[in-house]
């Protein structure tokens, strides 16, 4: 009796060693997964922050362009970019470093539940392959071709609906929908 309880605390403690293996293995794995994922991670990091400033950026080249006399543009263009940029000279590393930081916390556990370890292991390899960098390569080249085609085949059907979009909101908002004020300071031809 005393060898079968030695043979299944044995048996047990074995066992609970090989799950905290194969759990740490498992750890290991995503790790390194997130780990290769970090240049895609830096890369929502600044989008992030660029569009975070985008609406500003927008707004202020729309004042430059009504708001400022000619003469000061340039000067107002230079001074506002220096803004803009050391907005994201300043936000930029702090989102970076949060986002990696942040990572394995929030990936992880994903990882993990859809994954199983073998599937890790491959999706590790086909990161780590020549093929995998081929494609990181081409991929920008295949969203381009796709965009031109997709730009050119909806514009006749898009630009209106933008210009409907454009004329509709500034009558909500009350704005001027009529000509250009350049135009508008033009006498109206004779009939």
């Amino acid at each position: 009796m005393k060898k079968l309880k030695l043979a299944i605390l044995a048996t047990a403690m074995a066992a609970t060693s090989s799950i905290g293996w194969a759990q740490d293995s498992k750890a290991a794995l995503v790790k390194q997964f997130i780990d290769l994922q970090r240049p895609g991670i830096e890369v929502l990091a600044r989008v992030l922050v660029e569009d975070s400033s985008a609406q500003i950026a927008q707004a202020g080249s729309g004042y430059l362009q009504t708001q400022v006399p000619a003469e000061k543009r340039e000067a107002a263009a230079k001074a506002a970019d220096a803004e803009l940029k050391k907005y994201f000279d300043d936000a930029y590393p702090y989102v970076r470093d949060k986002a990696v930081a942040l990572a394995p916390a929030a990936l992880g556990p994903v990882l993990s539940e859809t994954f199983t370890e073998a599937e890790l292991k491959q999706l590790i390899d086909w990161l780590q392959s020549p093929l995998s960098k081929k494609y990181e390569e081409v991929n920008p080249k295949l969203r381009n071709a796709l965009t031109e085609k997709l730009v050119a085949e909806t514009k006749p059907t898009i630009e209106p609906k933008m210009r409907a979009l454009d004329a509709a909101v500034a009558k909500a908002l009350g704005a001027p929908t009529g000509p250009a004020p350049a135009a508008a300071g033009k006498a109206p031809a004779k009939k």
